[in-house]
């Protein structure tokens, strides 16, 4: 009995010890993103003000705003997700529904799962030469196709995973009416995934939202008002990353600002996709 409790006892303060390890390395980590937030916004927002969204990208030494790179960043966001978001959706819901046990599925998986931990800047240097060297010159075009190739791994895992996860049995009892497989699909697995899709959607919007390198191989940057995919456009990175490494005063509060809203900005991207799990999975 007492060989027994002095074993307890030792797992007991083991158990201890390891929980305490946890507490630490959380608070730890804890630590540094707090800073990073107070840096932020003790740099970021003296910067806040009308101008900033009302002007444009100023030269050194005049007054200006961020109007052009947050413009050129929504339009390269937005197209990056029309174009990679219904990719990633067809191609998580073959692997789902159609060829889950295919080989042609376990090659995609394994492509997939590259593409999800390659580096941005490969995906830019990749874009560049078959987008941005054979015409000549940067462009929107080239910026937004960067972003969908982001998008694209994410979207395709979260729509693998999400549709997996819907009961076999509601395909069945669809498919005992008569139902062919494409109506179960549209009709059914997509209704009962939905919210799980929308998530995947927001988190790879979330991912590309601040992605620097991709841009600067391929839409480079625009220090005037553009809405033209056919040349080189505005985004907030790529402005952040110039003017942050600029000698010059004003420069570098605008690029503190443009950070504390691409920080903020994703931050609402990632409160939404978790609201959207929770709300799929009440406790």
């Amino acid at each position: 009995m007492a060989i027994s409790m002095s074993r307890y006892n030792a797992r007991r303060r083991r158990n201890r010890f390891a929980v305490a390890l946890c507490f630490a390395a959380t608070g730890f980590g804890l630590i540094w993103l707090v800073l990073i937030l107070a840096t932020l916004l003790w740099n970021g927002l003296p910067g806040l003000t009308p101008a900033l969204f009302t002007e444009s990208t100023p030269p050194p030494g005049s007054e200006g705003g961020l109007l052009n790179a947050i413009a050129g960043s929504l339009i390269l966001t937005v197209l990056g997700t029309v174009i990679g978001a219904p990719i990633g959706i067809l191609a998580g819901t073959y692997m789902a529904e159609y060829g889950r046990f295919s080989r042609l599925s376990q090659v995609v998986r394994f492509v997939n799962d590259i593409l999800l931990s390659a580096p941005s800047i490969v995906i830019g240097l990749f874009i560049y030469e078959i987008l941005v060297a054979p015409l000549g010159h940067f462009s929107g075009w080239a910026g937004a196709v960067s972003l969908a190739v982001l998008v694209i791994p994410v979207v395709v895992r979260t729509t693998e995973d999400m549709l997996s996860m819907v009961p076999g049995q509601m395909r069945e009892a669809a498919a005992a009416l008569g139902l062919p497989r494409s109506i179960i699909v549209r009709s059914i697995t997509y209704r009962a995934a939905k919210a799980g899709i929308v998530t995947g959607v927001l988190l790879a919007v979330a991912r590309i939202s601040g992605e620097t390198a991709p841009l600067l191989f391929t839409a480079l940057n625009n220090q005037f008002w553009s809405t033209n995919l056919n040349e080189p456009m505005a985004s907030l990175p790529a402005v952040i990353f110039q003017f942050a490494l600029s000698p010059y005063a004003d420069w570098q509060q605008l690029a503190w600002t443009g950070a504390l809203i691409i920080t903020f900005a994703v931050l609402v991207l990632n409160i939404g996709a978790r609201i959207l799990v929770r709300s799929r999975n009440p406790q």
